[in-house]
């Protein structure tokens, strides 16, 4: 005869309070991601994971279903509905999932926590960001609606409902949803929903014993009444001890943005070829441009005696980048504006933009990969594209740009306490030299303006170009200090004079960043632009207390040339001396290959990169296919691992009772019931009568006693011809059912949380009630 089916559960009242309450109490945490996300998307996926999660806890309740079928059925409802409500842009007509759709989900448990903290929020409701709200309530639903339908201690259905409150909180913005109002519905939703299970269970218990309520039903309306009181009172204070009124800490204030820029290598490495190689090209062309506006590329913090670059510390952190949204909170207080900017020939990850953004738009075929690839750095006011820029790239700008403070304003402001980078191999005198140029001056800005006038009316301008004064590239120490060292003489270009600027700047303890980017000479409000080498600059900026960063200029004009006689180096009038050699250069990390958009790469190389796309797709695949694999696996090598150490660990009688023990787990598995503290004996009578296993069976039993039981220890060749009966019962236990039953035993937990084998009858020396009944 075969086991009977487990009776379905019936949908009760109870049933319906107890889903809905636990339908409210998430409800209020997917509210809680409302700060995070730019757009009402997100609630559509967070009620749809909650009906989702709830649908297979209450399926799973009706049908008897076991932690692993849950779990399977829950990782299913994933990737099937995680395609259209968590990743839709990856999806086949919006609906289906597709390759990539599975590729982007599996990697979204890992990867996307870290994406969605480390983003400039409040961010588009797509991508991966949605990965993160559709998990975690899907896991908090199933796990809160199995443990209130189905676990005798109901409360703990309060768990996953809490610790999904705290990380839509944690991982939300600093500035909360409705906390009161999330706090108390939260609180009035357990009590409210705890005192009605207990009200059940003690109306149980009175129906059972025979006794009545002692509660009249008046008391019983103002009981719950002040429950409902104390419950909102509770959430209200508990919301506003946690929730203050200012900025809260959330976990995007401590997580490390995913990319650092200082793999990449510095663009004013590049200032001269740039100049010299793009003079005619157009880099790129931008509409809107505000009158007297620059074009900033990078801002460079950082100086190693080697180059000027982005830092990881201080208070620029102008290594440290975020995703982008499309909306940015804006920053600084200025005009807004819109500008659009089409790229030509220029190529590289660091973005052209204006001011600050609030705002980015792409447009054309590359769109999407763009925004995916796009990090922003909110202290600095710059943009980088990972996927590297191309020629017809096209994007619009959302941009709030600073006013400039006056003259007089900037004479009475103290410049911004900021801890930059200490400056690091500065040129030998370089404290002296700034000392002497900026005199008597008194105030910051005095002292700014004197080194920027000093450098631009007592300097030349040359790029080193054919024609012009001899002016080597770069801005390393020696290269400063050279210039440094004939203040007569000096000759450079907007590199050598922004750098020497700002280093100056630094020894006098003004806080001075380099900033790489494009202006005109003369350009019109809002007349297209198009920048080309000719029109890169370098620049200075200096922080002031109340009016942030300001743009000194101390580079001379480029009319303003050296005749032949200035032009004599010094050092040819002056015995030779031994140099000091240059400071050591550490090694500058290359940044990754960016594809050039050329159309003439070999067809060779294309067929390459092809297949090795496709080999990517298939490794991400089998990725999948072994995370999904990765539960039912392990339960399978825990199985083996217990069968090996019943089979080979231990004395003989151990091994013996082993044997026996794996009989009654497989059963078990099965869904043969085998009886509470029965002997081996009972067990064996009992699965014959519940499976068509073999007459041995029970003479397996029988051995199985005596190897435990008899006198002395069995020897290892009895213990082997058991485990070898053993197999041909377990065997045919399992060839008594059909497939998806003996497929369902395999990976079953039951016999794991369980396992037989663990009683008393186990332990030699004592006796066996089932031989003392047969002997009988």
């Amino acid at each position: 005869m075969s086991a009977s089916a487990p009776a379905r559960r019936s949908f009760t009242r109870r049933t319906a309070v107890d889903l809905a309450a636990v339908a409210a109490l998430i409800a209020v945490s997917i509210i809680g991601f409302r700060p995070t996300f730019d757009g009402a998307f997100f609630l559509v996926t967070g009620f749809a994971a909650l009906a989702i999660g709830l649908g297979i806890a209450g399926l799973a309740a009706w049908l008897r279903w076991g932690a692993l079928t849950v779990a399977a059925v829950t990782m299913g409802a994933y990737f099937v509905f995680g395609a259209p409500l968590a990743v839709p842009t990856t999806t086949i007509g919006g609906v289906f999932p597709s390759l990539e759709s599975l590729i982007a989900l599996a990697g979204g448990v890992v990867f996307s926590w870290k994406q969605f903290v480390t983003a400039v929020a409040p961010f588009e409701a797509s991508d991966a960001f949605l990965v993160v709200p559709f998990l975690s309530v899907l896991l908090a639903s199933v796990l809160a609606g199995s443990a209130a339908l189905r676990a005798r201690a109901y409360g703990w259905a309060l768990l996953p409902a809490g610790l999904l409150l705290v990380l839509a909180i944690a991982f939300g913005t600093t500035q909360p949803a409705v906390p009161i109002v999330q706090g108390a519905v939260f609180a009035m939703v357990a009590v409210g929903w705890t005192a009605y299970r207990r009200s059940l269970s003690a109306r149980q218990y009175a129906v059972a014993s025979g006794s009545t309520s002692t509660l009249r039903p008046g008391r019983r309306v103002l009981a719950g009444a002040g429950v409902l009181v104390l419950a909102i009172g509770l959430g209200a204070g508990a919301s506003a001890a946690v929730a203050p009124s200012g900025p809260r800490y959330v976990v995007r204030d401590a997580i490390q943005p995913p990319i650092d820029l200082r793999d990449y290598v510095s663009p004013l490495q590049s200032f001269r070829s740039l100049v010299r190689d793009k003079a005619d090209e157009t880099l790129f062309t931008i509409e809107g441009l505000p009158e007297g506006g620059r074009v900033r590329l990078a801002t460079l913090d950082a100086y190693d005696g080697v180059v000027y670059n982005v830092a990881s510390e201080g208070a620029g952190a102008s290594a440290s980048f975020q995703r982008l949204g499309d909306r940015i909170p804006a920053t600084v207080e200025g005009d807004s504006a819109t500008v659009e900017v089409e790229i030509g020939s220029l190529r590289g990850v660091w973005l052209p933009d204006v001011g600050y953004l609030t705002g980015i738009r792409y447009d054309g075929d590359r769109a999407e990969d763009l925004r995916r690839s796009t990090f922003y750095n909110r202290a600095t006011g710059v943009g980088v594209v990972t996927a590297g820029l191309r020629e017809g790239d096209r994007y619009t700008l959302d941009v709030v740009v600073p006013q400039t403070p006056s003259r007089g304003q900037l004479e009475e402001a103290a410049v911004a306490p900021l801890a930059l980078p200490p400056q690091r191999n500065v040129p030998e005198g370089a404290a002296s030299m700034a000392s002497s140029m900026v005199g008597g001056a008194s105030t910051p800005f005095e002292q700014v303006d004197a080194l920027a006038t000093t450098l631009s009316t007592k300097g030349f301008f040359s790029h080193g170009l054919e024609g012009e004064a001899i002016s080597r590239a770069g801005h390393g120490s020696e290269r400063i200090q050279a210039l440094l060292a004939t203040p007569e003489r000096m000759v450079g270009d907007d590199e050598q004079y922004a750098v020497t600027m700002a280093l100056l700047a630094g020894q006098l303890g003004l806080p001075a960043r380099v900033v790489m980017g494009f202006y005109p000479e003369e350009h019109d409000a809002g007349a297209p632009f198009a920048a080309t080498g000719e029109d890169l600059h370098a620049w200075v900026e200096i922080a002031f207390d109340e009016y942030g960063w300001v743009v000194f200029d101390p580079t001379p004009p480029e009319d303003q040339v050296p005749t032949d006689q200035q032009t004599v180096p010094q050092t040819q009038l002056q015995p030779q001396t031994l140099q000091p050699p240059p400071p050591a250069q550490d090694p500058v990390n290359l940044p990754p290959d960016i594809p050039e958009d050329e159309g003439n790469e070999d067809d060779d190389d294309a067929d390459a990169f092809a297949w090795l796309a496709v080999l990517g797709y298939v490794a991400a695949a089998l990725g999948v296919l072994l995370a999904l694999a990765a539960p039912f696996l392990a339960v399978l090598l825990l199985k083996l691992r217990r069968r090996r150490r019943r089979r080979e660990t231990g004395a003989p009688s151990e091994r013996a009772g082993g044997a026996w023990a794996e009989v009654v787990d497989t059963a078990r598995d099965l869904g043969a019931p085998t009886p509470a503290g029965g002997t081996r004996r009972e067990e064996a009578r009992v699965l014959a009568e519940t499976l068509p296993v073999p007459d041995s069976v029970v003479a397996v039993a029988v051995r199985a006693d005596a190897g435990v039981f008899g006198p002395g220890e069995p020897t290892d060749d009895d213990v082997e011809a058991l485990w070898r009966e053993v197999d041909e019962v377990i065997g045919g236990l399992r060839g008594s059912v059909g497939f998806w039953r003996r497929l369902r035993s395999r990976l079953s937990l039951r016999s794991l949380l369980s396992p037989a084998g663990k009683g008393a009858r186990t332990t030699r020396g004592r006796s066996a009630p089932a031989a003392t009944e047969d002997q009988s």
